[in-house]
Parts: C-alpha cells; sequence; structure tokens
C-alpha cells in the first residue's frame, strides 16, 4: 500500500506543476496588458527631459560596464599565448 500512496502524492505534485505552469501563462498575459501611452506625454517637455535623462543614465552605465570589458579582454589577450600557425 506504500507504493500507492506513493504514486497518487506524484500525481497530486504533477498536477500542481500543471497548474503551476498554467498561472505562469497568465501571469504573461497580465504583464501584455500595459497601461495604455498618452499622446500629450510626447507634448509635455518636462516628461520628456525626464525620459531624456532617464536614457542618458542608462547610457552611462552601459559605457562604463563596456570600458570594464575592454579593459578585461585586452588583458585576457595580452596573458594569452599567440596562437600556433602550421607551417
Amino acid at each position: 500500500m506504500g507504493e500507492t500512496e506513493e504514486k497518487e502524492e506524484k500525481f497530486k505534485d504533477a498536477e500542481n506543476g500543471d497548474e503551476e505552469k498554467d498561472n505562469k501563462k497568465k501571469g504573461k498575459k497580465e504583464k501584455k496588458d500595459k497601461k495604455e501611452k498618452n499622446p500629450e506625454d510626447n507634448k509635455d517637455p518636462v516628461k520628456l527631459k525626464a525620459k531624456l535623462d532617464k536614457i542618458g543614465s542608462k547610457i552611462q552605465a552601459l559605457n562604463a560596464k563596456r570600458e570594464e570589458i575592454l579593459k578585461l579582454l585586452e588583458e585576457a589577450e595580452a596573458k594569452a599565448p599567440p596562437p600556433a600557425t602550421d607551417a
């Protein structure tokens, strides 16, 4: 009888997994239901400046990451032995 109880538990776990998948799908659909954009926002200078500042800060952060990666790449290339060529 212990085996059947284990099988029932596994079946219940599988059912719960299906419910979790359904919930995830519903969550994705809810994310798609975003607030509609207001066309008036494109005419408001204060909001446009805020958007510009936000984009500028993101660009600065990405440039900093880029510079860091370039330095790491240069260091890795300097340490790496030259590729062997067959003559």
